[in-house]
């Protein structure tokens, strides 16, 4: 096992790859009850969608620890299922079916393009700073969902953004400032598994004040719901329709996948002595796989999992960790009401904690260079403002070439990072015409 997986190799054992691959699972198992709530919209059981997220999840995850050998999990991603169920579905009057048929051929294309090295080049082509301004961004933006999903902040304040008031109507965010109070004092005292205490100690501190509920009768275990299983609808596929959603699904998640693998790359240093990100060949290509296993599931487009920064954080380096949220995505079929105790409360201490071990990273960008500090800051600035990682890489590479042509250092731009600033220009008008 040590040999396979590199645990000493990377500085890692077995008991901390055990630790972070159920940190990462507790932290995103989120989407495991809000994924089949969207897609059920849809018109696709709810039972159905729960076992094409858990499955499509586990398979994907389970990829990318055998081939890429990464602490990386994957699932349905948030943003492009509501874009699934509400825009494509209810908006564009679609069946289910011609959505999965775009996320399918989604998938295969990114397939071949991970094959070809295409996907791996544009990772790649990002430059140094930027890296670190997404990892930075990624960051804040973790911790901007870990205080949604508690509760704690509002927009009724007056305020575009603020806190609630610390009372007992907003119990959920008592509980998740303890549990964020629990985990910061359990890592200043470097206790093993800091971060996944802190998530357990806050569930059952969740328990007097009614955030934790535990169901009468409750019974751990569940049996699975037969999937939406290969039901694709081949007959508009050459539309404008198709091509509109077929291109939305691509660029969302080409990006945010990019977004995602770059920030836990650079927190957990997964790179070469080049500065090169390790195995993103086989990570792309294992993400790929995903999305093609979620269309023939019955999910949306499966993507690469920013909550695998939490595992990373409790000390995963391998794709060790990797099998073990596999395992946990897969037993989840059977042991849904044990998973579904943990409530948002409880996952939020652990993002925010995670918020803060990922601003290391600024410490390695120029600030004093504008054209270095400038395109870093709109990265960092866009991502959480906006609450999308793609439009927070969209931005930070177009400012970075401006910026750079400004400072007469074109020199510095790649082709590539070139090529990518036209794509992206493209996509902004797409989007505002559109």
């Amino acid at each position: 096992m040590d040999k396979f997986f590199r645990l000493s190799e990377r500085r890692t054992n077995v008991t901390r790859e055990i630790v972070g691959g159920i940190t990462t699972f507790l932290a995103m198992s989120y989407i495991l009850a809000v994924n089949p709530q969207i897609i059920s919209d849809s018109g696709i059981s709810w039972g159905a969608a729960f076992t094409a997220t858990a499955l499509s999840s586990a398979i994907a995850t389970l990829v990318m620890a055998f081939c890429a050998n990464l602490p990386v999990a994957l699932a349905p991603g948030l943003g492009i299922n509501a874009f699934f169920t509400y825009t494509v579905v209810h908006g564009m009057g679609c069946t289910p079916a011609f959505a999965l048929t775009a996320v399918l051929l989604e998938g295969v294309l990114f397939v071949i393009l991970s094959i070809f090295g295409i996907r791996e080049a544009l990772v790649n082509s990002i430059p140094l700073t930027l890296r670190k301004a997404i990892a930075v961004a990624l960051g804040l933006f973790i911790a901007l969902i870990g205080f949604a999903n508690a509760g704690i902040l509002t927009n009724q304040a007056g305020t575009p953004v603020a806190f609630v008031n610390f009372d007992l109507e907003h119990s959920s965010a008592i509980v998740a400032i303890i549990g964020l109070i629990v985990t910061i004092i359990l890592a200043m005292k470097n206790i093993p598994g800091a971060i996944l205490l802190g998530l357990v100690i806050t569930t059952i501190v969740g328990i007097p004040f009614g955030i934790t509920t535990i169901p009468e009768g409750f019974y751990p275990f569940s049996k699975p719901s037969a999937p939406y299983f290969c039901k694709f609808e081949w007959t508009n596929v050459i539309s404008l329709k198709f091509f509109i959603v077929f291109f939305t699904f691509l660029f969302t998640d080409l990006f945010d996948t990019i977004g995602t693998f770059v920030g836990v790359a650079e927190q957990a240093n997964l790179k070469d002595e080049n500065g090169t990100i390790v195995s993103a060949k086989r990570a792309l290509l294992a993400d790929a796989t995903g999305t093609i296993a979620g269309a023939c599931l019955g999910t949306s487009t499966v993507t690469s999992f920013v909550e695998s920064a939490t595992g990373i954080a409790a000390g995963a380096r391998t794709g060790l960790a990797s099998v073990v949220t596999g395992f946990l995505f897969f037993s989840a079929l059977f042991l849904s009401p044990v998973f579904a105790l943990v409530p948002p409360a409880a996952t939020a201490p652990a993002l925010i904690f995670v918020g803060f071990m990922m601003m290391r990273s600024i410490i390695g960008i120029d600030f004093r260079d504008f054209s270095e500090g400038i395109p870093a800051f709109i990265t960092i600035a866009v991502m959480p403002f906006s609450y999308s990682i793609s439009k927070g890489i969209m931005m930070g590479m177009i400012s970075f070439i401006l910026c750079k042509s400004v400072a007469k250092k074109t020199n510095e731009i790649p082709l590539v990072t070139w090529i990518l600033g036209a794509v992206f220009l493209f996509d902004f008008v797409f989007e505002a015409v559109k």
